[in-house]
């Protein structure tokens, strides 16, 4: 089949590519024109793992092509609608980009005799595809819904760090459709696909999205609460997550603590759907709870370090201090939301000199703090340093205390994701998120 995806971000690139590889020829159009010739010249604009090789495939190929131009969909059977749907100052949705695809595409459908199906693969709030994209493309294109094109909601589900395999492997296909035409098209092209197709209305798979990253953001919240407590309590939360996850009801996936969750999806899809929820008369107390909590988790890494340190600021005051970790979860360079820039902002304001390393995450941390002192590798970034903070869980940092102590002026770790092995440590003074007050 000819597809076309609208946005070569995470979704869209990542989309393209993996029905690229399936065989099916893949057009991405994206206003970025410097996007546009990175993907042509098989160099993939994010950091996804295996994403640059299998570019290198299928560009040779020509499965798939970028351009800037609309005028290249002409033709496609299927067409995604993929740009960013970003959050409001109050929560709510962003849905410009969203609509300007809407009008571009109704131009452009005008001037076809086919009949394309137009599918959201963006993440909106219930009821944007049927009130906003369908009117749209109908009042630019003077053609009927159902009649003259297809309208769908086919959300997506992938996790970044592990996109790929979550294509290729997805626990479920939501197809939401209007008419005949668009829903055997989706079926046939996710045919091959070995899980459950779920077909539902247009807004029933837009709440979907919401519903399922908000449930894993509950989790998220809930589990760092309770590594809190642990702290407290002088219990190790690992245990108490090992214990409910073996409960076929509860599951043992994020319930992983650390210091809150971030990225391009969480934050924002649950504030978009406590906005959406306010709006339509249901109080999100829930989501209110878990974006508090999720509020505050940062500070529990500094919080640990000032109880190390005689329960003041002072001792860290003007101090050399590392930062392991900058990207929001590791496997990505996505920056967005990640629990290191409330730390960085609250080290700053006590005149820390900041060493921070990220294996793929520093460009895109530089561009919100660019006065910051990046190091080249961990070494430099834990030298002469008075204490280290492990935000984000790559494998590297995964050494022997030894190695930390060998390096630091004063050995004071602060591990959020619990990645060292406490038993090992000699000098060092070592406290874990949800460790129980490790010393």
């Amino acid at each position: 089949m000819k597809l076309g995806f609208i946005g070569g971000g995470y979704v869209g690139l990542v989309s393209a590519a993996g029905y690229a590889s399936l065989g099916h020829n893949c057009q991405v159009i994206d206003i970025d024109k410097k996007k546009v010739d990175a993907i042509n010249n098989a160099v993939a604009p994010i950091y996804e793992e295996g994403l640059d090789e299998l570019l290198k495939k299928i560009t040779v190929s020509k499965h798939l092509v970028a351009s800037t131009n609309y005028s290249d969909l002409a033709n496609c059977e299927l067409i995604f609608i993929c740009v960013g749907t970003p959050s409001g100052k109050d929560g709510s949705i962003n849905l410009s980009y969203i609509k300007s695809c809407a009008e571009q595409l109704g131009k452009m459908i005008k001037l076809q005799d086919n009949f394309p199906i137009i599918a959201v693969k963006s993440t909106v709030v219930p009821k944007t595809t049927q009130s906003v994209v369908l009117p749209l493309l109908e009042n630019h294109s003077g053609k009927k819904a159902g009649v003259d094109f297809g309208i769908a909601m086919v959300p997506e589900f992938l996790k970044e760090g592990s996109a790929l395999s979550d294509f290729n492997s997805p626990d479920r296909i939501v197809i939401g459709v209007n008419d005949k035409k668009s829903s055997d098209a989706l079926k046939k092209l996710h045919s091959h696909f070995k899980c459950e197709i779920l077909e539902v209305p247009l807004a029933t798979a837009e709440l979907i999205k919401y519903a399922s990253n908000s449930f894993l953001a509950t989790k998220i919240s809930f589990i760092n609460q309770i590594a809190n407590l642990c702290d407290v309590l002088g219990l190790d939360v690992d245990d108490v997550a090992k214990g409910m996850g073996l409960d076929s009801r509860i599951g043992k996936q994020f319930l992983k603590a650390g210091p809150g969750f971030g990225g391009s999806c969480f934050p924002k899809d649950v504030k978009a759907l406590m906005h959406f929820s306010s709006q339509n008369g249901i109080a999100p107390t829930i989501l209110e709870s878990v974006m508090g909590v999720n509020y505050l988790q940062p500070q529990r890494m500094l919080k640990l370090a000032l109880e190390a340190t005689g329960g003041g600021p002072a001792n860290l005051i003007g101090k050399t201090v590392s930062v392991l970790g900058l990207a929001f979860k590791p496997d990505t360079d996505d920056c967005r939301e990640s629990p290191a820039i409330p730390l960085v902002e609250e080290l700053l304001k006590m005149n820390c000199k900041i060493q921070a390393y990220d294996p793929k995450g520093i460009d895109n941390f530089k561009k919100l703090f660019p006065n910051l002192q990046y190091a080249k590798d961990m070494e430099s970034a834990l030298a002469k340093s008075h204490a280290c903070f492990i935000v984000t869980d790559w494998k590297e940092f995964k050494k022997p205390i030894s190695y930390y102590e060998s390096k630091m002026a004063f050995p004071l770790i602060i591990d959020s994701r619990r990645i060292l092995d406490a038993k090992t440590k000699a000098k060092a003074i070592y406290r874990a998120i949800g460790k129980g007050g490790t010393s």
